[in-house]
């Protein structure tokens, strides 16, 4: 993948709260911020796609938010007794 470097300007409480994290997370600060980046990307994607299928289908109901949240839950659930189950090997 072909990169660029960028020039960004931080808060500078934030830019050393970042560079702790990455330091103990082992990894390059420009990977944490690409990270944070993508995520934002990707969230403000899916909050499109949303907001265009409720224009076509309606809000969503209650009990489909509360469907929703139970799902979400329950992967969330899933994903960390994995990470669990994984660090306990």
């Amino acid at each position: 993948m072909a990169s660029r470097k960028v020039t960004i300007t931080l808060d500078e409480k934030l830019a050393n709260a970042m560079s702790a994290a990455a330091r103990d997370a082992g990894i390059p600060v420009s990977r944490l911020i690409a990270s944070a980046a993508e995520r934002e990307m990707r969230l403000g994607f899916g909050r499109r796609v949303l907001a265009e299928w409720q224009e076509e289908h309606g809000a969503f109901t209650l009990e489909e938010l509360a469907s929703a949240r139970a799902e979400i839950a329950a992967a969330d659930l899933e994903y960390l007794q994995g990470r669990q189950s994984a660090g306990a090997a």
